[in-house]
């Protein structure tokens, strides 16, 4: 079979997924479950834990090979584990590096990070996100790349994404991605989110929905999620389409 063949097929399997609502119902069962279970601490990438959903960092992985940045710039980084592992891709490529951001970078974690193969590839900031202090830094890193990437994973209230989506949005480069996570907060049980400051009507994808009703660069790229099933980021796979000076 030729990979032209073999891919519109694929798109063709894809597109008749979200018809398929015992496939639907299916993963939303299974994503319940499993966070109720922890199931996302459950990975490591080279040696650090990485809290995600194994299927989101196919997408990411995907993302960055086809995109091929010369900056990602994410903000939250708990144990450091997605830093490195979008870092060892970049090392695949050939090209990039990765810029994290937390408000609180704990002492292990930098050290397993700076101590770490990829860490050629990583700089960190520590700060709040949306500080103007760290912002000065953060235009001062990414005036020097041509393509960037980001993806948001910090605090997941509303204002807090909002104000990310705003602040980051101008760094990402047409074709390239605006990634926000733990939009998934909005679809789940509210008691699963009864003990953070976020839950229903006050997350990462109420702030997506905001953030598009002012924008025109960015469109939800609903083939990723569609695609994965199974995901911590439904919305929330921006394609950016348009320039900043479009």
């Amino acid at each position: 079979m030729q990979n032209k063949d073999f891919e519109q097929e694929k798109i063709e399997r894809i597109g008749k997924y979200k018809k398929k609502s015992n496939l639907i119902d299916a993963a939303q069962s299974f994503f319940i479950e499993s966070m109720i279970n922890k199931y996302s601490y459950n990975f490591a990438w080279m040696g650090r834990p990485i809290i995600q959903y194994p299927q989101d960092m196919i997408a990411m992985q995907e993302i960055l090979w086809k995109v091929k940045p010369d900056l990602v710039i994410e903000t939250g980084i708990a144990h450091g584990g997605s830093l490195i592992y979008y870092a060892s891709i970049l090392e695949l490529i050939g090209k990039g590096n990765i810029l994290g951001i937390d408000i609180d970078i704990r002492e292990h974690n930098r050290i397993a990070i700076e101590t770490h193969p990829m860490f050629k590839r990583i700089s960190m900031i520590e700060g709040s996100s949306v500080s103007e202090s760290v912002l000065e830094k953060v235009r001062m890193v990414a005036g020097k790349n041509r393509t960037i990437l980001v993806s948001l994973d910090s605090n997941h209230t509303h204002d807090h994404v909002l104000k990310e989506l705003e602040t980051y949005s101008p760094f990402v480069t047409k074709g390239s991605y605006l990634v926000v996570f733990d939009t998934v907060v909005e679809d789940i049980p509210d008691h699963l989110s009864s003990n953070r400051p976020w839950g229903k009507g006050n997350n990462p994808k109420t702030a997506v929905w905001k953030f598009l009703e002012s924008t025109g660069r960015f469109v939800i790229d609903h083939d990723i999620e569609n695609k994965l099933l199974i995901t911590a980021a439904p919305d929330g796979y921006l394609k950016c389409i348009k320039d900043c000076n479009e």
